[in-house]
């Protein structure tokens, strides 16, 4: 697990010296294309500009588009092209040939509404890209023996890349270089250990570092690529499941199947059983069909995410995949990293403290060497090298980079005077045997929130196994956290949402429930150490459901504890930065990741937090709740439209009458009681948690709701039908029933707009008013054709709108307590 100095990782200094021994990358020939050359050898300097230059002009670049979202013509072709709209512009362009242009208005509103779709879609692609761009990962990349970080998709074949804890491996290779260079390679084998890497040994794309540091050799890029492949396969799926997407899909399915006999029969009765005027037919048979398609949901519902995006990206949040979004709405637990999350990235060394009559000014040339001797330092030892400069000048002959499973670094050192010594700077717990005195000690700093670690010599080579038995404790060093000034606000707002917060940490048990307890976290006094955590998922969900702080936790543990609570029920977020973070990321329904964080979590999380603010984390979650909830709301709406339609059509079919509405008609009603209130209802703010069983939650009011409706509006017809006779009668029945049909759809949408506010009040007052101006207004009256005739049956069909709204919120009301969401 170590890497000693002097072997095989030594190489000339890039641009001079005599050259190491070649590591092969596959100089076999490519089956594929026979002409191409072999791949290049491990260059230490790497390739000079004119050899990249000459595979650029071969093509062999990294050609891998970017995920942040989907093409412009990918958008407009899933806005234009779908199955509605092609019977809709059907029935359009009949309506345009044998009807006035009142008649074809709802072919102008579908356009409009398709624009809007592919305006606001095109700008959250906008806003993607560009955050896309400013949170890529960007690795380092030897050339004309310089290193400079470059955008991945520079990078070619042959290319030699350098490795350290975090970075994730972008395109697949041969290790030239490694210094306890471990690779985590579970997202791709499923193997959870990581594996040490070797000169010689294969990287592949989509693995990331834990531990040590090296370089590699580009030998597949582009599409050729492990990752890429993979990604290619997975990108015919959506990554994270959409309730609200696949719920909206079943909708139109059996909306799809009502649709064509419905449609058929109304056809039959229309054109054949009623000998009426051809085109007069024809456009209320059209009139008909088309309130049956709640087109305008799924518009609507691309232009709610895609505003989320577009607000989310204001916020500096990347959106990695859209459906993301919507998991957030559903969020119970989530579970955060204390370090980077609810600290500060930075340390600071407050004190240190020499056990057993150790030297200090001995002990800080130890902790300046140590840090010399790890080239890609973490936070802790950051602090160290900040505070004790290496003064020492020792030579390190062997090294052990620090890996979040084992909890401890370490180096052996030729001190100059023919000493060679051992050193491990670590966790004092995992370092110390049970019972140890020092432990006491250690904990008294830990209650106070602080970090220590212990700097202890081993007696055994850092090669063998049991290197961390038997040390000798020589000093403690202690380290203060920078809490984030706005983590304790964060935390507040998750609970007054019944969010459960959980922290779980790689740190000392007893410092993270002191952090905890600062920031005001319920249940901080009750922290668990992880290392007593049960392995069975059942026990493990109980003890994780139960308490709130765990410390000590293993990058598998944290994995298991996002499954555990899966496993409850649970919607479970989770935040992070490093690599000890990306499994449970990865499993986690929703991942989080800080933009400072490692290339790792970056890739496998949902949302990255450009500007490693967990203050954003609120707006993220009340962004989620907004589109969800307000969806979840307005479809009730589209689907009320969708069943009185169908079931209107079936009574004209059963009674053989004339279908009561021409499309103008039902234009206007869906434009003043579903188009524009839905749209300002989509966009309101709305805290409440999304709850899961879409359909089952739109269904349950849309049924009746559109059932009531459509039995009120045509027993008011058939009145009129009574009572009107001679030239002008079917405009006068249809008026009568369009003002039944208008009111009670009105007080469907008066329902679904609670709870009022003043703005939803003058929203729905305002629908109210705009429909009894067109009643009022003559040149309105003859361009709807709706003209209200005598007073009885007006009068009547006001009654009957009545009854229906009466019957419609105690239906509601039941359906409430009979068959709760």
């Amino acid at each position: 697990m170590t890497q000693r100095a002097g072997t095989e990782s030594d190489g000339p200094e890039p641009g001079g010296g005599t050259a190491a021994p070649a590591i092969d990358a596959g100089a076999e020939l490519d089956p594929v294309h026979p002409m191409r050359p072999p791949a290049p050898l491990f260059k230490p300097g790497g390739l000079s500009t004119a050899e990249v230059a000459e595979r650029v002009a071969r093509g062999e670049v990294n050609d891998v588009p970017v995920r942040s979202s989907r093409s412009t013509a990918d958008i407009v072709r899933a806005n234009v092209f779908t199955r509605f709209n092609a019977i809709i512009g059907v029935l359009w362009a009949i309506m345009l040939v044998v009807a006035p242009i009142q008649d074809s208005l709802f072919g102008f509103v579908i356009v409009a509404n398709t624009g809007i779709g592919i305006i606001q879609e095109l700008r959250a692609k906008k806003t993607l890209d560009s955050l896309a761009v400013i949170g890529e990962v960007k690795p380092s990349v030897r050339r004309d023996g310089r290193t400079a970080e470059i955008s991945t998709s520079e990078i070619v074949l042959g290319d030699v890349i350098e490795l350290g804890p975090g970075d994730k491996v972008v395109v697949d290779g041969s290790v030239g270089e490694a210094d306890g260079l471990e690779i985590d390679e579970s997202l791709l084998t499923g193997e959870a250990d990581p594996v040490l890497k070797k000169p010689g040994d294969p990287v592949m794309s989509g693995s990331f570092v834990v531990a040590g540091g090296g370089a590699f050799t580009a030998t597949k890029v582009g599409r050729e690529a492990y990752a890429a492949q993979l990604a290619e396969e997975a990108s015919r799926f959506t990554l994270v499941h959409s309730e609200l997407r696949s719920g909206i899909s079943t909708i139109l399915k059996y909306v799809t199947w009502m649709m064509i006999p419905t449609s058929i029969g109304l056809i039959i009765s229309q054109l054949l059983v009623k000998d009426n005027n051809l085109k007069d037919s024809i456009a209320r048979t059209v009139g008909g069909i088309v309130p049956m398609i709640p087109e305008g949901l799924v518009l609507l519902t691309s232009v709610a995410f895609a505003i989320g995006v577009i607000r989310l990206g204001r916020k500096q949040c990347l959106v990695q995949e859209l459906p993301a979004i919507e998991g957030l709405a559903r969020v119970d637990v989530v579970c955060l990293d204390k370090t980077g999350t609810l600290t500060e990235g930075g340390m600071d060394v407050t004190e240190l403290r020499p056990l057993g009559g150790a030297d200090p000014a001995y002990v800080k040339k130890v902790l300046g060497a140590l840090g010399e001797s790890d080239p890609r330092p973490n936070a802790s030892l950051q602090a160290i090298i900040d505070a004790y400069p290496d003064m020492a000048e020792w030579r390190c002959t062997e090294s052990l980079p620090f890996s979040s499973a084992r909890k401890y670094s370490g180096a052996s050192f030729s001190e100059g005077d023919g000493e060679n010594n051992t050193w491990l700077l670590g966790a004092p717990d995992v370092l110390l045997p049970a019972g140890d005195p020092a432990l006491d000690e250690i904990n008294d700093l830990n209650e106070q929130g602080l970090r220590v670690l212990l700097l202890a010599r081993s007696a055994r080579e850092l090669d063998d196994a049991a290197v961390a038995t038997g040390v000798r404790p020589t000093a403690l060093v202690v380290l203060e956290q920078r809490l984030r000034p706005d983590a304790a606000d964060t935390l507040r707002y998750f609970e007054d949402q019944d969010v459960k917060a959980k922290v779980i940490s790689g740190d000392n048990a007893i410092s993270v429930g002191a952090v905890a307890g600062k920031l005001g976290l319920p249940g901080a006094e009750n922290t668990v150490d992880a290392r007593g955590l049960p392995t069975d998922q059942a026990d493990m969900a109980r003890v994780v459901d139960d308490n709130s702080v765990f410390g000590r936790v293993s990058p598998q543990q944290k994995r298991d504890m996002v499954g555990a609570l899966q496993s409850k029920g649970h919607t479970v977020a989770m935040t992070g930065d490093g690599v000890n973070d990306v499994l449970a990321l990865k499993d986690a329904d929703i991942g989080v990741s800080m933009g400072s964080g490692s290339e790792a979590t970056k890739a496998v999380a949902q949302i990255v937090l450009l500007n490693n603010s967990f203050s954003t984390l609120p707006s993220v979650v009340a962004e989620g709740r907004r589109v969800i909830g307000n969806i979840t709301r307005v479809a009730t709406l589209f689907l009320t439209k969708t069943v009185y339609s169908v079931l209107l059509a079936i009574l004209v079919v059963c009674s053989q009458v004339e279908y009561p509405f021409l499309p103008r008609h039902l234009t206007l009603l869906s434009t003043l009681t579903i188009g524009i209130p839905a749209f300002f209802l989509a966009l309101a703010p709305n805290k409440e948690r999304a709850k899961p069983h879409f359909v089952k939650r739109v269904m349950r009011y849309a049924i009746p709701g559109g059932a009531i409706a459509a039995v009120a509006t045509f027993v008011s017809y058939l009145i009129a039908r009574h009572h009107y006779t001679g030239q002008g009668a079917l405009e006068a029945e249809s008026s009568a029933a369009t003002l039944t049909l208008f009111l009670t759809s009105m007080w469907v949408l008066a329902i679904i707009a609670r709870p009022y506010t003043w703005w939803r009040v003058a929203l729905v007052g305002a629908m109210g008013g705009a429909f009894l101006i067109v009643l009022v207004v003559p040149w309105l009256q003859d361009f709807f054709q709706l003209k209200l005739v005598g007073v009885v049956v007006p009068w009547i069909a006001v009654a009957v709108a009545v009854g229906a709204a009466v019957l419609i919120e105690f239906t509601f009301r039941w359906v409430d307590r009979k068959f709760p969401a």
